[in-house]
């Protein structure tokens, strides 16, 4: 399978199920056997899944990609061991981070939800024009590309978090900011647009949100 099929929902699936650990092998860059060059876009899901994965206090290590022709047995196990030694070295998933695993699920789930999204906005903003390991390193790496995170991501996986933790029980803004690592301000601002759009209601006696 083209490694370019690799959809990102796939990366945080198998985290939901337990892996501590994902790798991702293709062919090498600029050698595509398709003439798709889908191995560029491997390469930028997994430098974009490995941010989202800090972002919810995950280790990026976690997840690697490596590229490599077929005929490069030896370097194939030379990598995945190294991989190995590395995933070991974190720790099982979760625990390795500190996170509960409460959380670690919330957070997971959120991604995975927000995944469709993400595909979306990856095809009209976050696309990488020139086709080069390092263009793609670089804009991962900057602060236009940090700017639109948060600016198209960060917001709309806090939203689909808030809407999970709303369906387990009502809650104030207090315990939604400390469950989610937000402050009172931002949980607010998050409040207010969803009560504008009619997805939450504020009971005004309980002092507490509930799903509309």
């Amino acid at each position: 399978m083209c490694s370019g099929r690799v959809d990102m929902s796939f990366v945080f699936r198998a985290f939901m199920n337990g892996m501590d650990g994902v790798f991702v092998g293709g062919c090498r860059l600029g050698e595509c056997n398709y003439t798709t060059h889908g191995n560029f876009h491997a390469l930028g899901m997994v430098l974009m899944a490995r941010r989202i994965m800090q972002h919810i206090g995950m280790n990026p290590e976690r997840l690697r990609i490596e590229f490599m022709s077929s005929g490069e047995g030896i370097r194939f196990a030379d990598v995945t061991n190294d991989f190995i030694k590395k995933i070991r070295e974190i720790g099982p998933l979760g625990e390795g981070e500190g996170i509960k695993k409460a959380d670690l699920t919330l957070n997971l789930e959120a991604v995975m939800r927000l995944v469709p999204y993400i595909r979306l906005v990856e095809r009209e903003r976050l696309r990488v024009p020139v086709r080069s390991e390092e263009a793609y390193r670089n804009f991962f790496a900057s602060s236009e590309w940090e700017k639109l995170f948060r600016e198209l991501i960060v917001d709309q996986l806090a939203k689909v978090q808030i809407t999970l933790l709303l369906k387990e029980r009502t809650l104030s803004t207090g315990e939604i900011a400390q469950r989610l690592g937000l402050t009172p301000s931002e949980v607010a601002r998050h409040m207010n647009n969803a009560a504008k759009q009619g997805l939450v209601r504020y009971d005004e006696q309980k002092k507490r949100y509930a799903l509309a």
